[in-house]
């Protein structure tokens, strides 16, 4: 019997949580990101789009594109919050939820007719769900593989609902075309067309040895099995039972230290709240790369002591990024993990008198515990400094 995957992807996340939580936003152009030229873009509404603004553009260049637009700074407690509570609902649907980054997460769906209906019906279903107890909205894709189902899940954005039968696989990649096949960055799309390679079905021609001999043994392989619908197995691997980790695909490569400082300090946030609420602990952080020629390199490192602050985590993960990256090449995906997790830890108390982290630790407990109260706070960026004329970058 083949799998039923669902892949979930919430719509616009950062900006739909600011126009759910201000309701003159709704509608309008939103830009989360900060208000500074030197901010870069987090994410954007809809309405920002059809102005050309995308994720890891600089906010300078974004107002020249959308000069009336609504620029707020980001607020990832905020966000994680949400997240969290999207991820709840999924829990419902399935006994395996693979959260891939804070809006996005894999269903395994296999064997739920009885309980939700069809697959269409069960998605539907999900959908009301969502928008009903989390006021967001999310799109789903469904197929018989991981990344066809994420690739269908961004077909019809947003809100969209898209279901590939088996065997239409090959048929879906070409009606998706090269240009929006996930995977296939500028860069990449660049490099087919100086081979005269543009659909899915011309790539098709060529054999995975002369692909790899064109484009690198990574990139070469990856593009022979997604131009015939074929899971490359990019998230094939199954999630560890003992960590907690997110990832950022970005739109467009990036190579600025702004853009990747403020995804991982975005995603440092993340794990480490995810971690507080299920009152776990950690020693060790992770961080994944994934350049535009699609090799992917990790590296961790162990700490003595557990890791109590989301600002330990992000420091962490900017170490072992900065000692990793092959400065100026592009970046196509960042991940920070949690690894060791365990749900004592006796290496805590220790660290927590005099040290820095451990004055953060409270503080990011105590916010935390406030949302849970249905109470909102706001927290500064390290990123941005203040302006006379602005408030604190909350990123």
């Amino acid at each position: 019997m083949s799998h039923i995957w669902f892949h979930v992807d919430l719509d616009a996340f950062y900006a739909s949580v600011e126009q759910l939580d201000n309701p003159e936003y709704r509608n309008k152009p939103v830009i989360v990101g900060g208000k500074s030229n030197r901010s870069v873009v987090s994410a954007c509404s809809y309405e920002a789009r059809a102005y050309g603004v995308h994720s890891a553009m600089p906010v300078y260049l974004a107002k020249t594109k959308c000069p009336h637009g609504i620029y707020v700074r980001p607020r990832m407690e905020r966000y994680s919050e949400k997240s969290r509570e999207v991820m709840k609902e999924l829990a419902a649907f399935s006994p395996y939820v693979q959260q891939i980054s804070v809006d996005e997460a894999f269903l395994d769906m296999s064997g739920t007719e009885r309980l939700f209906g069809k697959p269409k019906e069960a998605a539907l279903l999900l959908k009301k769900r969502i928008k009903e107890n989390t006021g967001l909205t999310l799109s789903v894709g469904i197929a018989t593989s991981r990344f066809i189902a994420k690739l269908a899940s961004g077909y019809q954005k947003p809100d969209g609902l898209s279901l590939i039968s088996p065997g239409r696989e090959q048929d879906f990649v070409d009606a998706v075309g090269l240009k929006k096949l996930w995977g296939v960055g500028k860069k990449t799309l660049e490099q087919l067309h100086k081979h005269n390679i543009t659909t899915p079905k011309e790539l098709r021609t060529y054999s995975k040895e002369h692909l790899q001999r064109l484009f690198g043994e990574a990139a070469g392989s990856f593009l022979y099995s997604t131009s015939r619908g074929i899971d490359p197995g990019m998230y094939a691997e199954e999630s560890k039972s003992r960590s907690i980790s997110t990832e950022m695909t970005f739109v467009v490569d990036v190579c600025e230290s702004i853009s990747i400082d403020q995804a991982l300090l975005a995603m440092a946030h993340d794990v480490m709240f995810r971690l507080f609420e299920e009152q776990l602990f950690s020693t060790t952080v992770a961080v994944k790369i994934r350049y535009s020629d699609f090799s992917t390199y990790s590296v961790q490192t162990t700490t003595t002591d557990s890791i109590v602050s989301a600002d330990q985590v992000y420091n962490l993960a900017k170490d072992l990024f900065y000692s990793k990256w092959r400065k100026g090449e592009p970046i196509r995906l960042l991940g920070v993990g949690l690894y060791n997790v365990k749900e004592h830890s006796s290496h805590i108390q220790q660290s927590l008198f005099d040290d820095e982290y451990a004055r953060k630790h409270t503080l990011e407990k105590t916010i935390l515990k406030l949302k849970s109260e249905g109470l909102t706070l706001k927290k500064a960026s390290l990123l941005e400094p203040k302006e006379q004329d602005e408030s604190p970058l909350k990123k």
